[in-house]
């Protein structure tokens, strides 16, 4: 893992792009941006991520679309689960949505991040 970007987005090793499928963190000058830009670097920084393919490869930016895991940690799945990003649908790649938007629930009912 080379750098982060911002909530949802990484550069890896040989310097591709990868945007987190199912999720949206806040861009820049947005609430909550840098706090989950520092969630994610202390998330993937420094470590090996494993990258999971979907339906689509990439999107409309040439970004490859993944989920992401460290140590067998669902990356996506914690950005929302803490608050950091919002449960997206962006179809087809929609295979582990219904765990994102419960994961956003619990974010909600308990305040975490956005939900503040």
């Amino acid at each position: 893992m080379e750098r982060v970007i911002d909530g949802d987005t990484i550069v890896v090793s040989g310097g591709e792009r990868v945007r987190y499928i199912g999720i949206d963190a806040p861009e820049v000058g947005e609430p909550f941006y840098y706090e989950a830009k520092q969630f994610n670097e202390q998330m993937v920084v420094g470590k090996c991520v494993k990258l999971e393919k979907d339906v689509s490869d990439r999107d409309d930016y040439g970004r490859l679309l993944r989920y992401v895991y460290v140590d067998g940690i669902f990356v996506n799945g914690e950005m929302v689960r803490n608050g950091y990003a919002l449960a997206k649908k962006y179809p087809p790649d929609t295979k582990y949505q219904a765990y994102l938007e419960k994961m956003e629930g619990e974010a909600r009912r308990l305040h975490k991040g956005l939900w503040r």
